[in-house]
């Protein structure tokens, strides 16, 4: 099997060189990748990589995820998030290769309480939901194989995340308020890429699985909740922390405006995706305590 990655410098991108090593040959490529084309601005350059590589899968690490600069530059969005799948799709298509694409809770507007399923209405708050969205509706109308992933609260213990920047401030401060109304759950970027793997492993062998699916881990937390288990989790591997766990204050969103709208509700209903693939989608808890111990190990 010939697979061609995008995004290989990314979060998830970076787990996906490993957990698609096994299936096959793949060729992975980032933006200033130089033998062959990895530049979402670039869309002819990458017609010419595809039509090159001539791959089995191409999958779609790359986006542009800056959520709050996407407000000011809508036009950069929209090439790489729906302009450049639009042409990774088409030439699936012809290759009669498979697609698979990333998106994101970001398509719904958050309303209510109950975990959002594949056919619920969506209704983007933000021009990152709304290009994610058009995106996923691009690779739709190609008519290619496809697996589109939405998933949500994506972390990677290699960059910079929520619970890094959570213990560095425990340690710095006396007191945290952290936003206790937006509720989802924390998803791995090594639990995605190794899903993923599975996944195109089964498509190939049962082409009816192309379509959409949630994929996030299990249970659910507010960014609240999720502080104070990180901060828990890391006392009891005995981080000194300088905040006491009653110094954490939950707040609302508006206590921290941002330019771009954020969902209230990111449930995700994974129920279709284990049922069609016969797999089980950890809690969330214990990827981040995984993630947690392996930065702390680092240090």
């Amino acid at each position: 099997m010939r697979i061609l990655l995008f995004g290989k410098k990314g979060q998830v991108g970076w787990e996906l060189q490993r957990s698609l090593a096994p299936l096959g040959a793949v060729v992975a490529l980032c933006r200033d990748s130089k033998d062959f084309c990895g530049d979402f601005m670039n869309l002819e350059g990458l017609v010419d990589t595809v039509r090159r590589l001539k791959p089995d899968v191409i999958v779609n690490a790359a986006a542009h995820t800056a959520v709050d600069k996407a407000e000011s530059e809508p036009e950069l969005a929209q090439t790489i998030n729906i302009d450049a799948p639009n042409v990774l799709a088409r030439e699936a298509k012809l290759l009669n290769a498979w697609l698979v694409h990333y998106s994101t809770d970001y398509v719904f507007d958050g309303s209510g309480i109950a975990a959002w399923a594949e056919t619920a209405s969506t209704g983007p708050l933000s021009v990152y939901g709304a290009t994610k969205l058009a995106g996923e509706e691009a690779v739709r109308r190609s008519g290619c194989k496809y697996l589109i992933f939405r998933t949500s609260w994506v972390y990677g213990a290699r960059v910079n995340n929520f619970a890094k920047t959570m213990i560095r401030l425990a340690q710095e401060r006396d007191d945290l308020s952290v936003i206790d109304d937006q509720v989802g759950a924390p998803t791995g970027a090594d639990l995605l890429a190794d899903i993923t793997a599975h996944a195109i492993r089964s498509a190939q062998l049962r082409p009816e699985l192309s379509g959409l699916y949630h994929l996030a881990a299990a249970g659910e937390t507010s960014w609240y909740g999720y502080a104070r288990f990180v901060l828990e989790f890391a006392r009891k591997l005995g981080v000194n922390l300088k905040v006491a766990p009653e110094a954490i204050e939950p707040v609302p969103t508006s206590a921290f405006p941002t330019p771009a709208q954020r969902p209230r509700n990111s449930r995700l209903d994974t129920a279709k995706f284990q049922k069609s693939f016969n797999m089980n989608l950890p809690h969330w808890q214990a990827g981040v305590a995984r993630m947690i111990t392996e930065i702390l190990e680092r240090q």
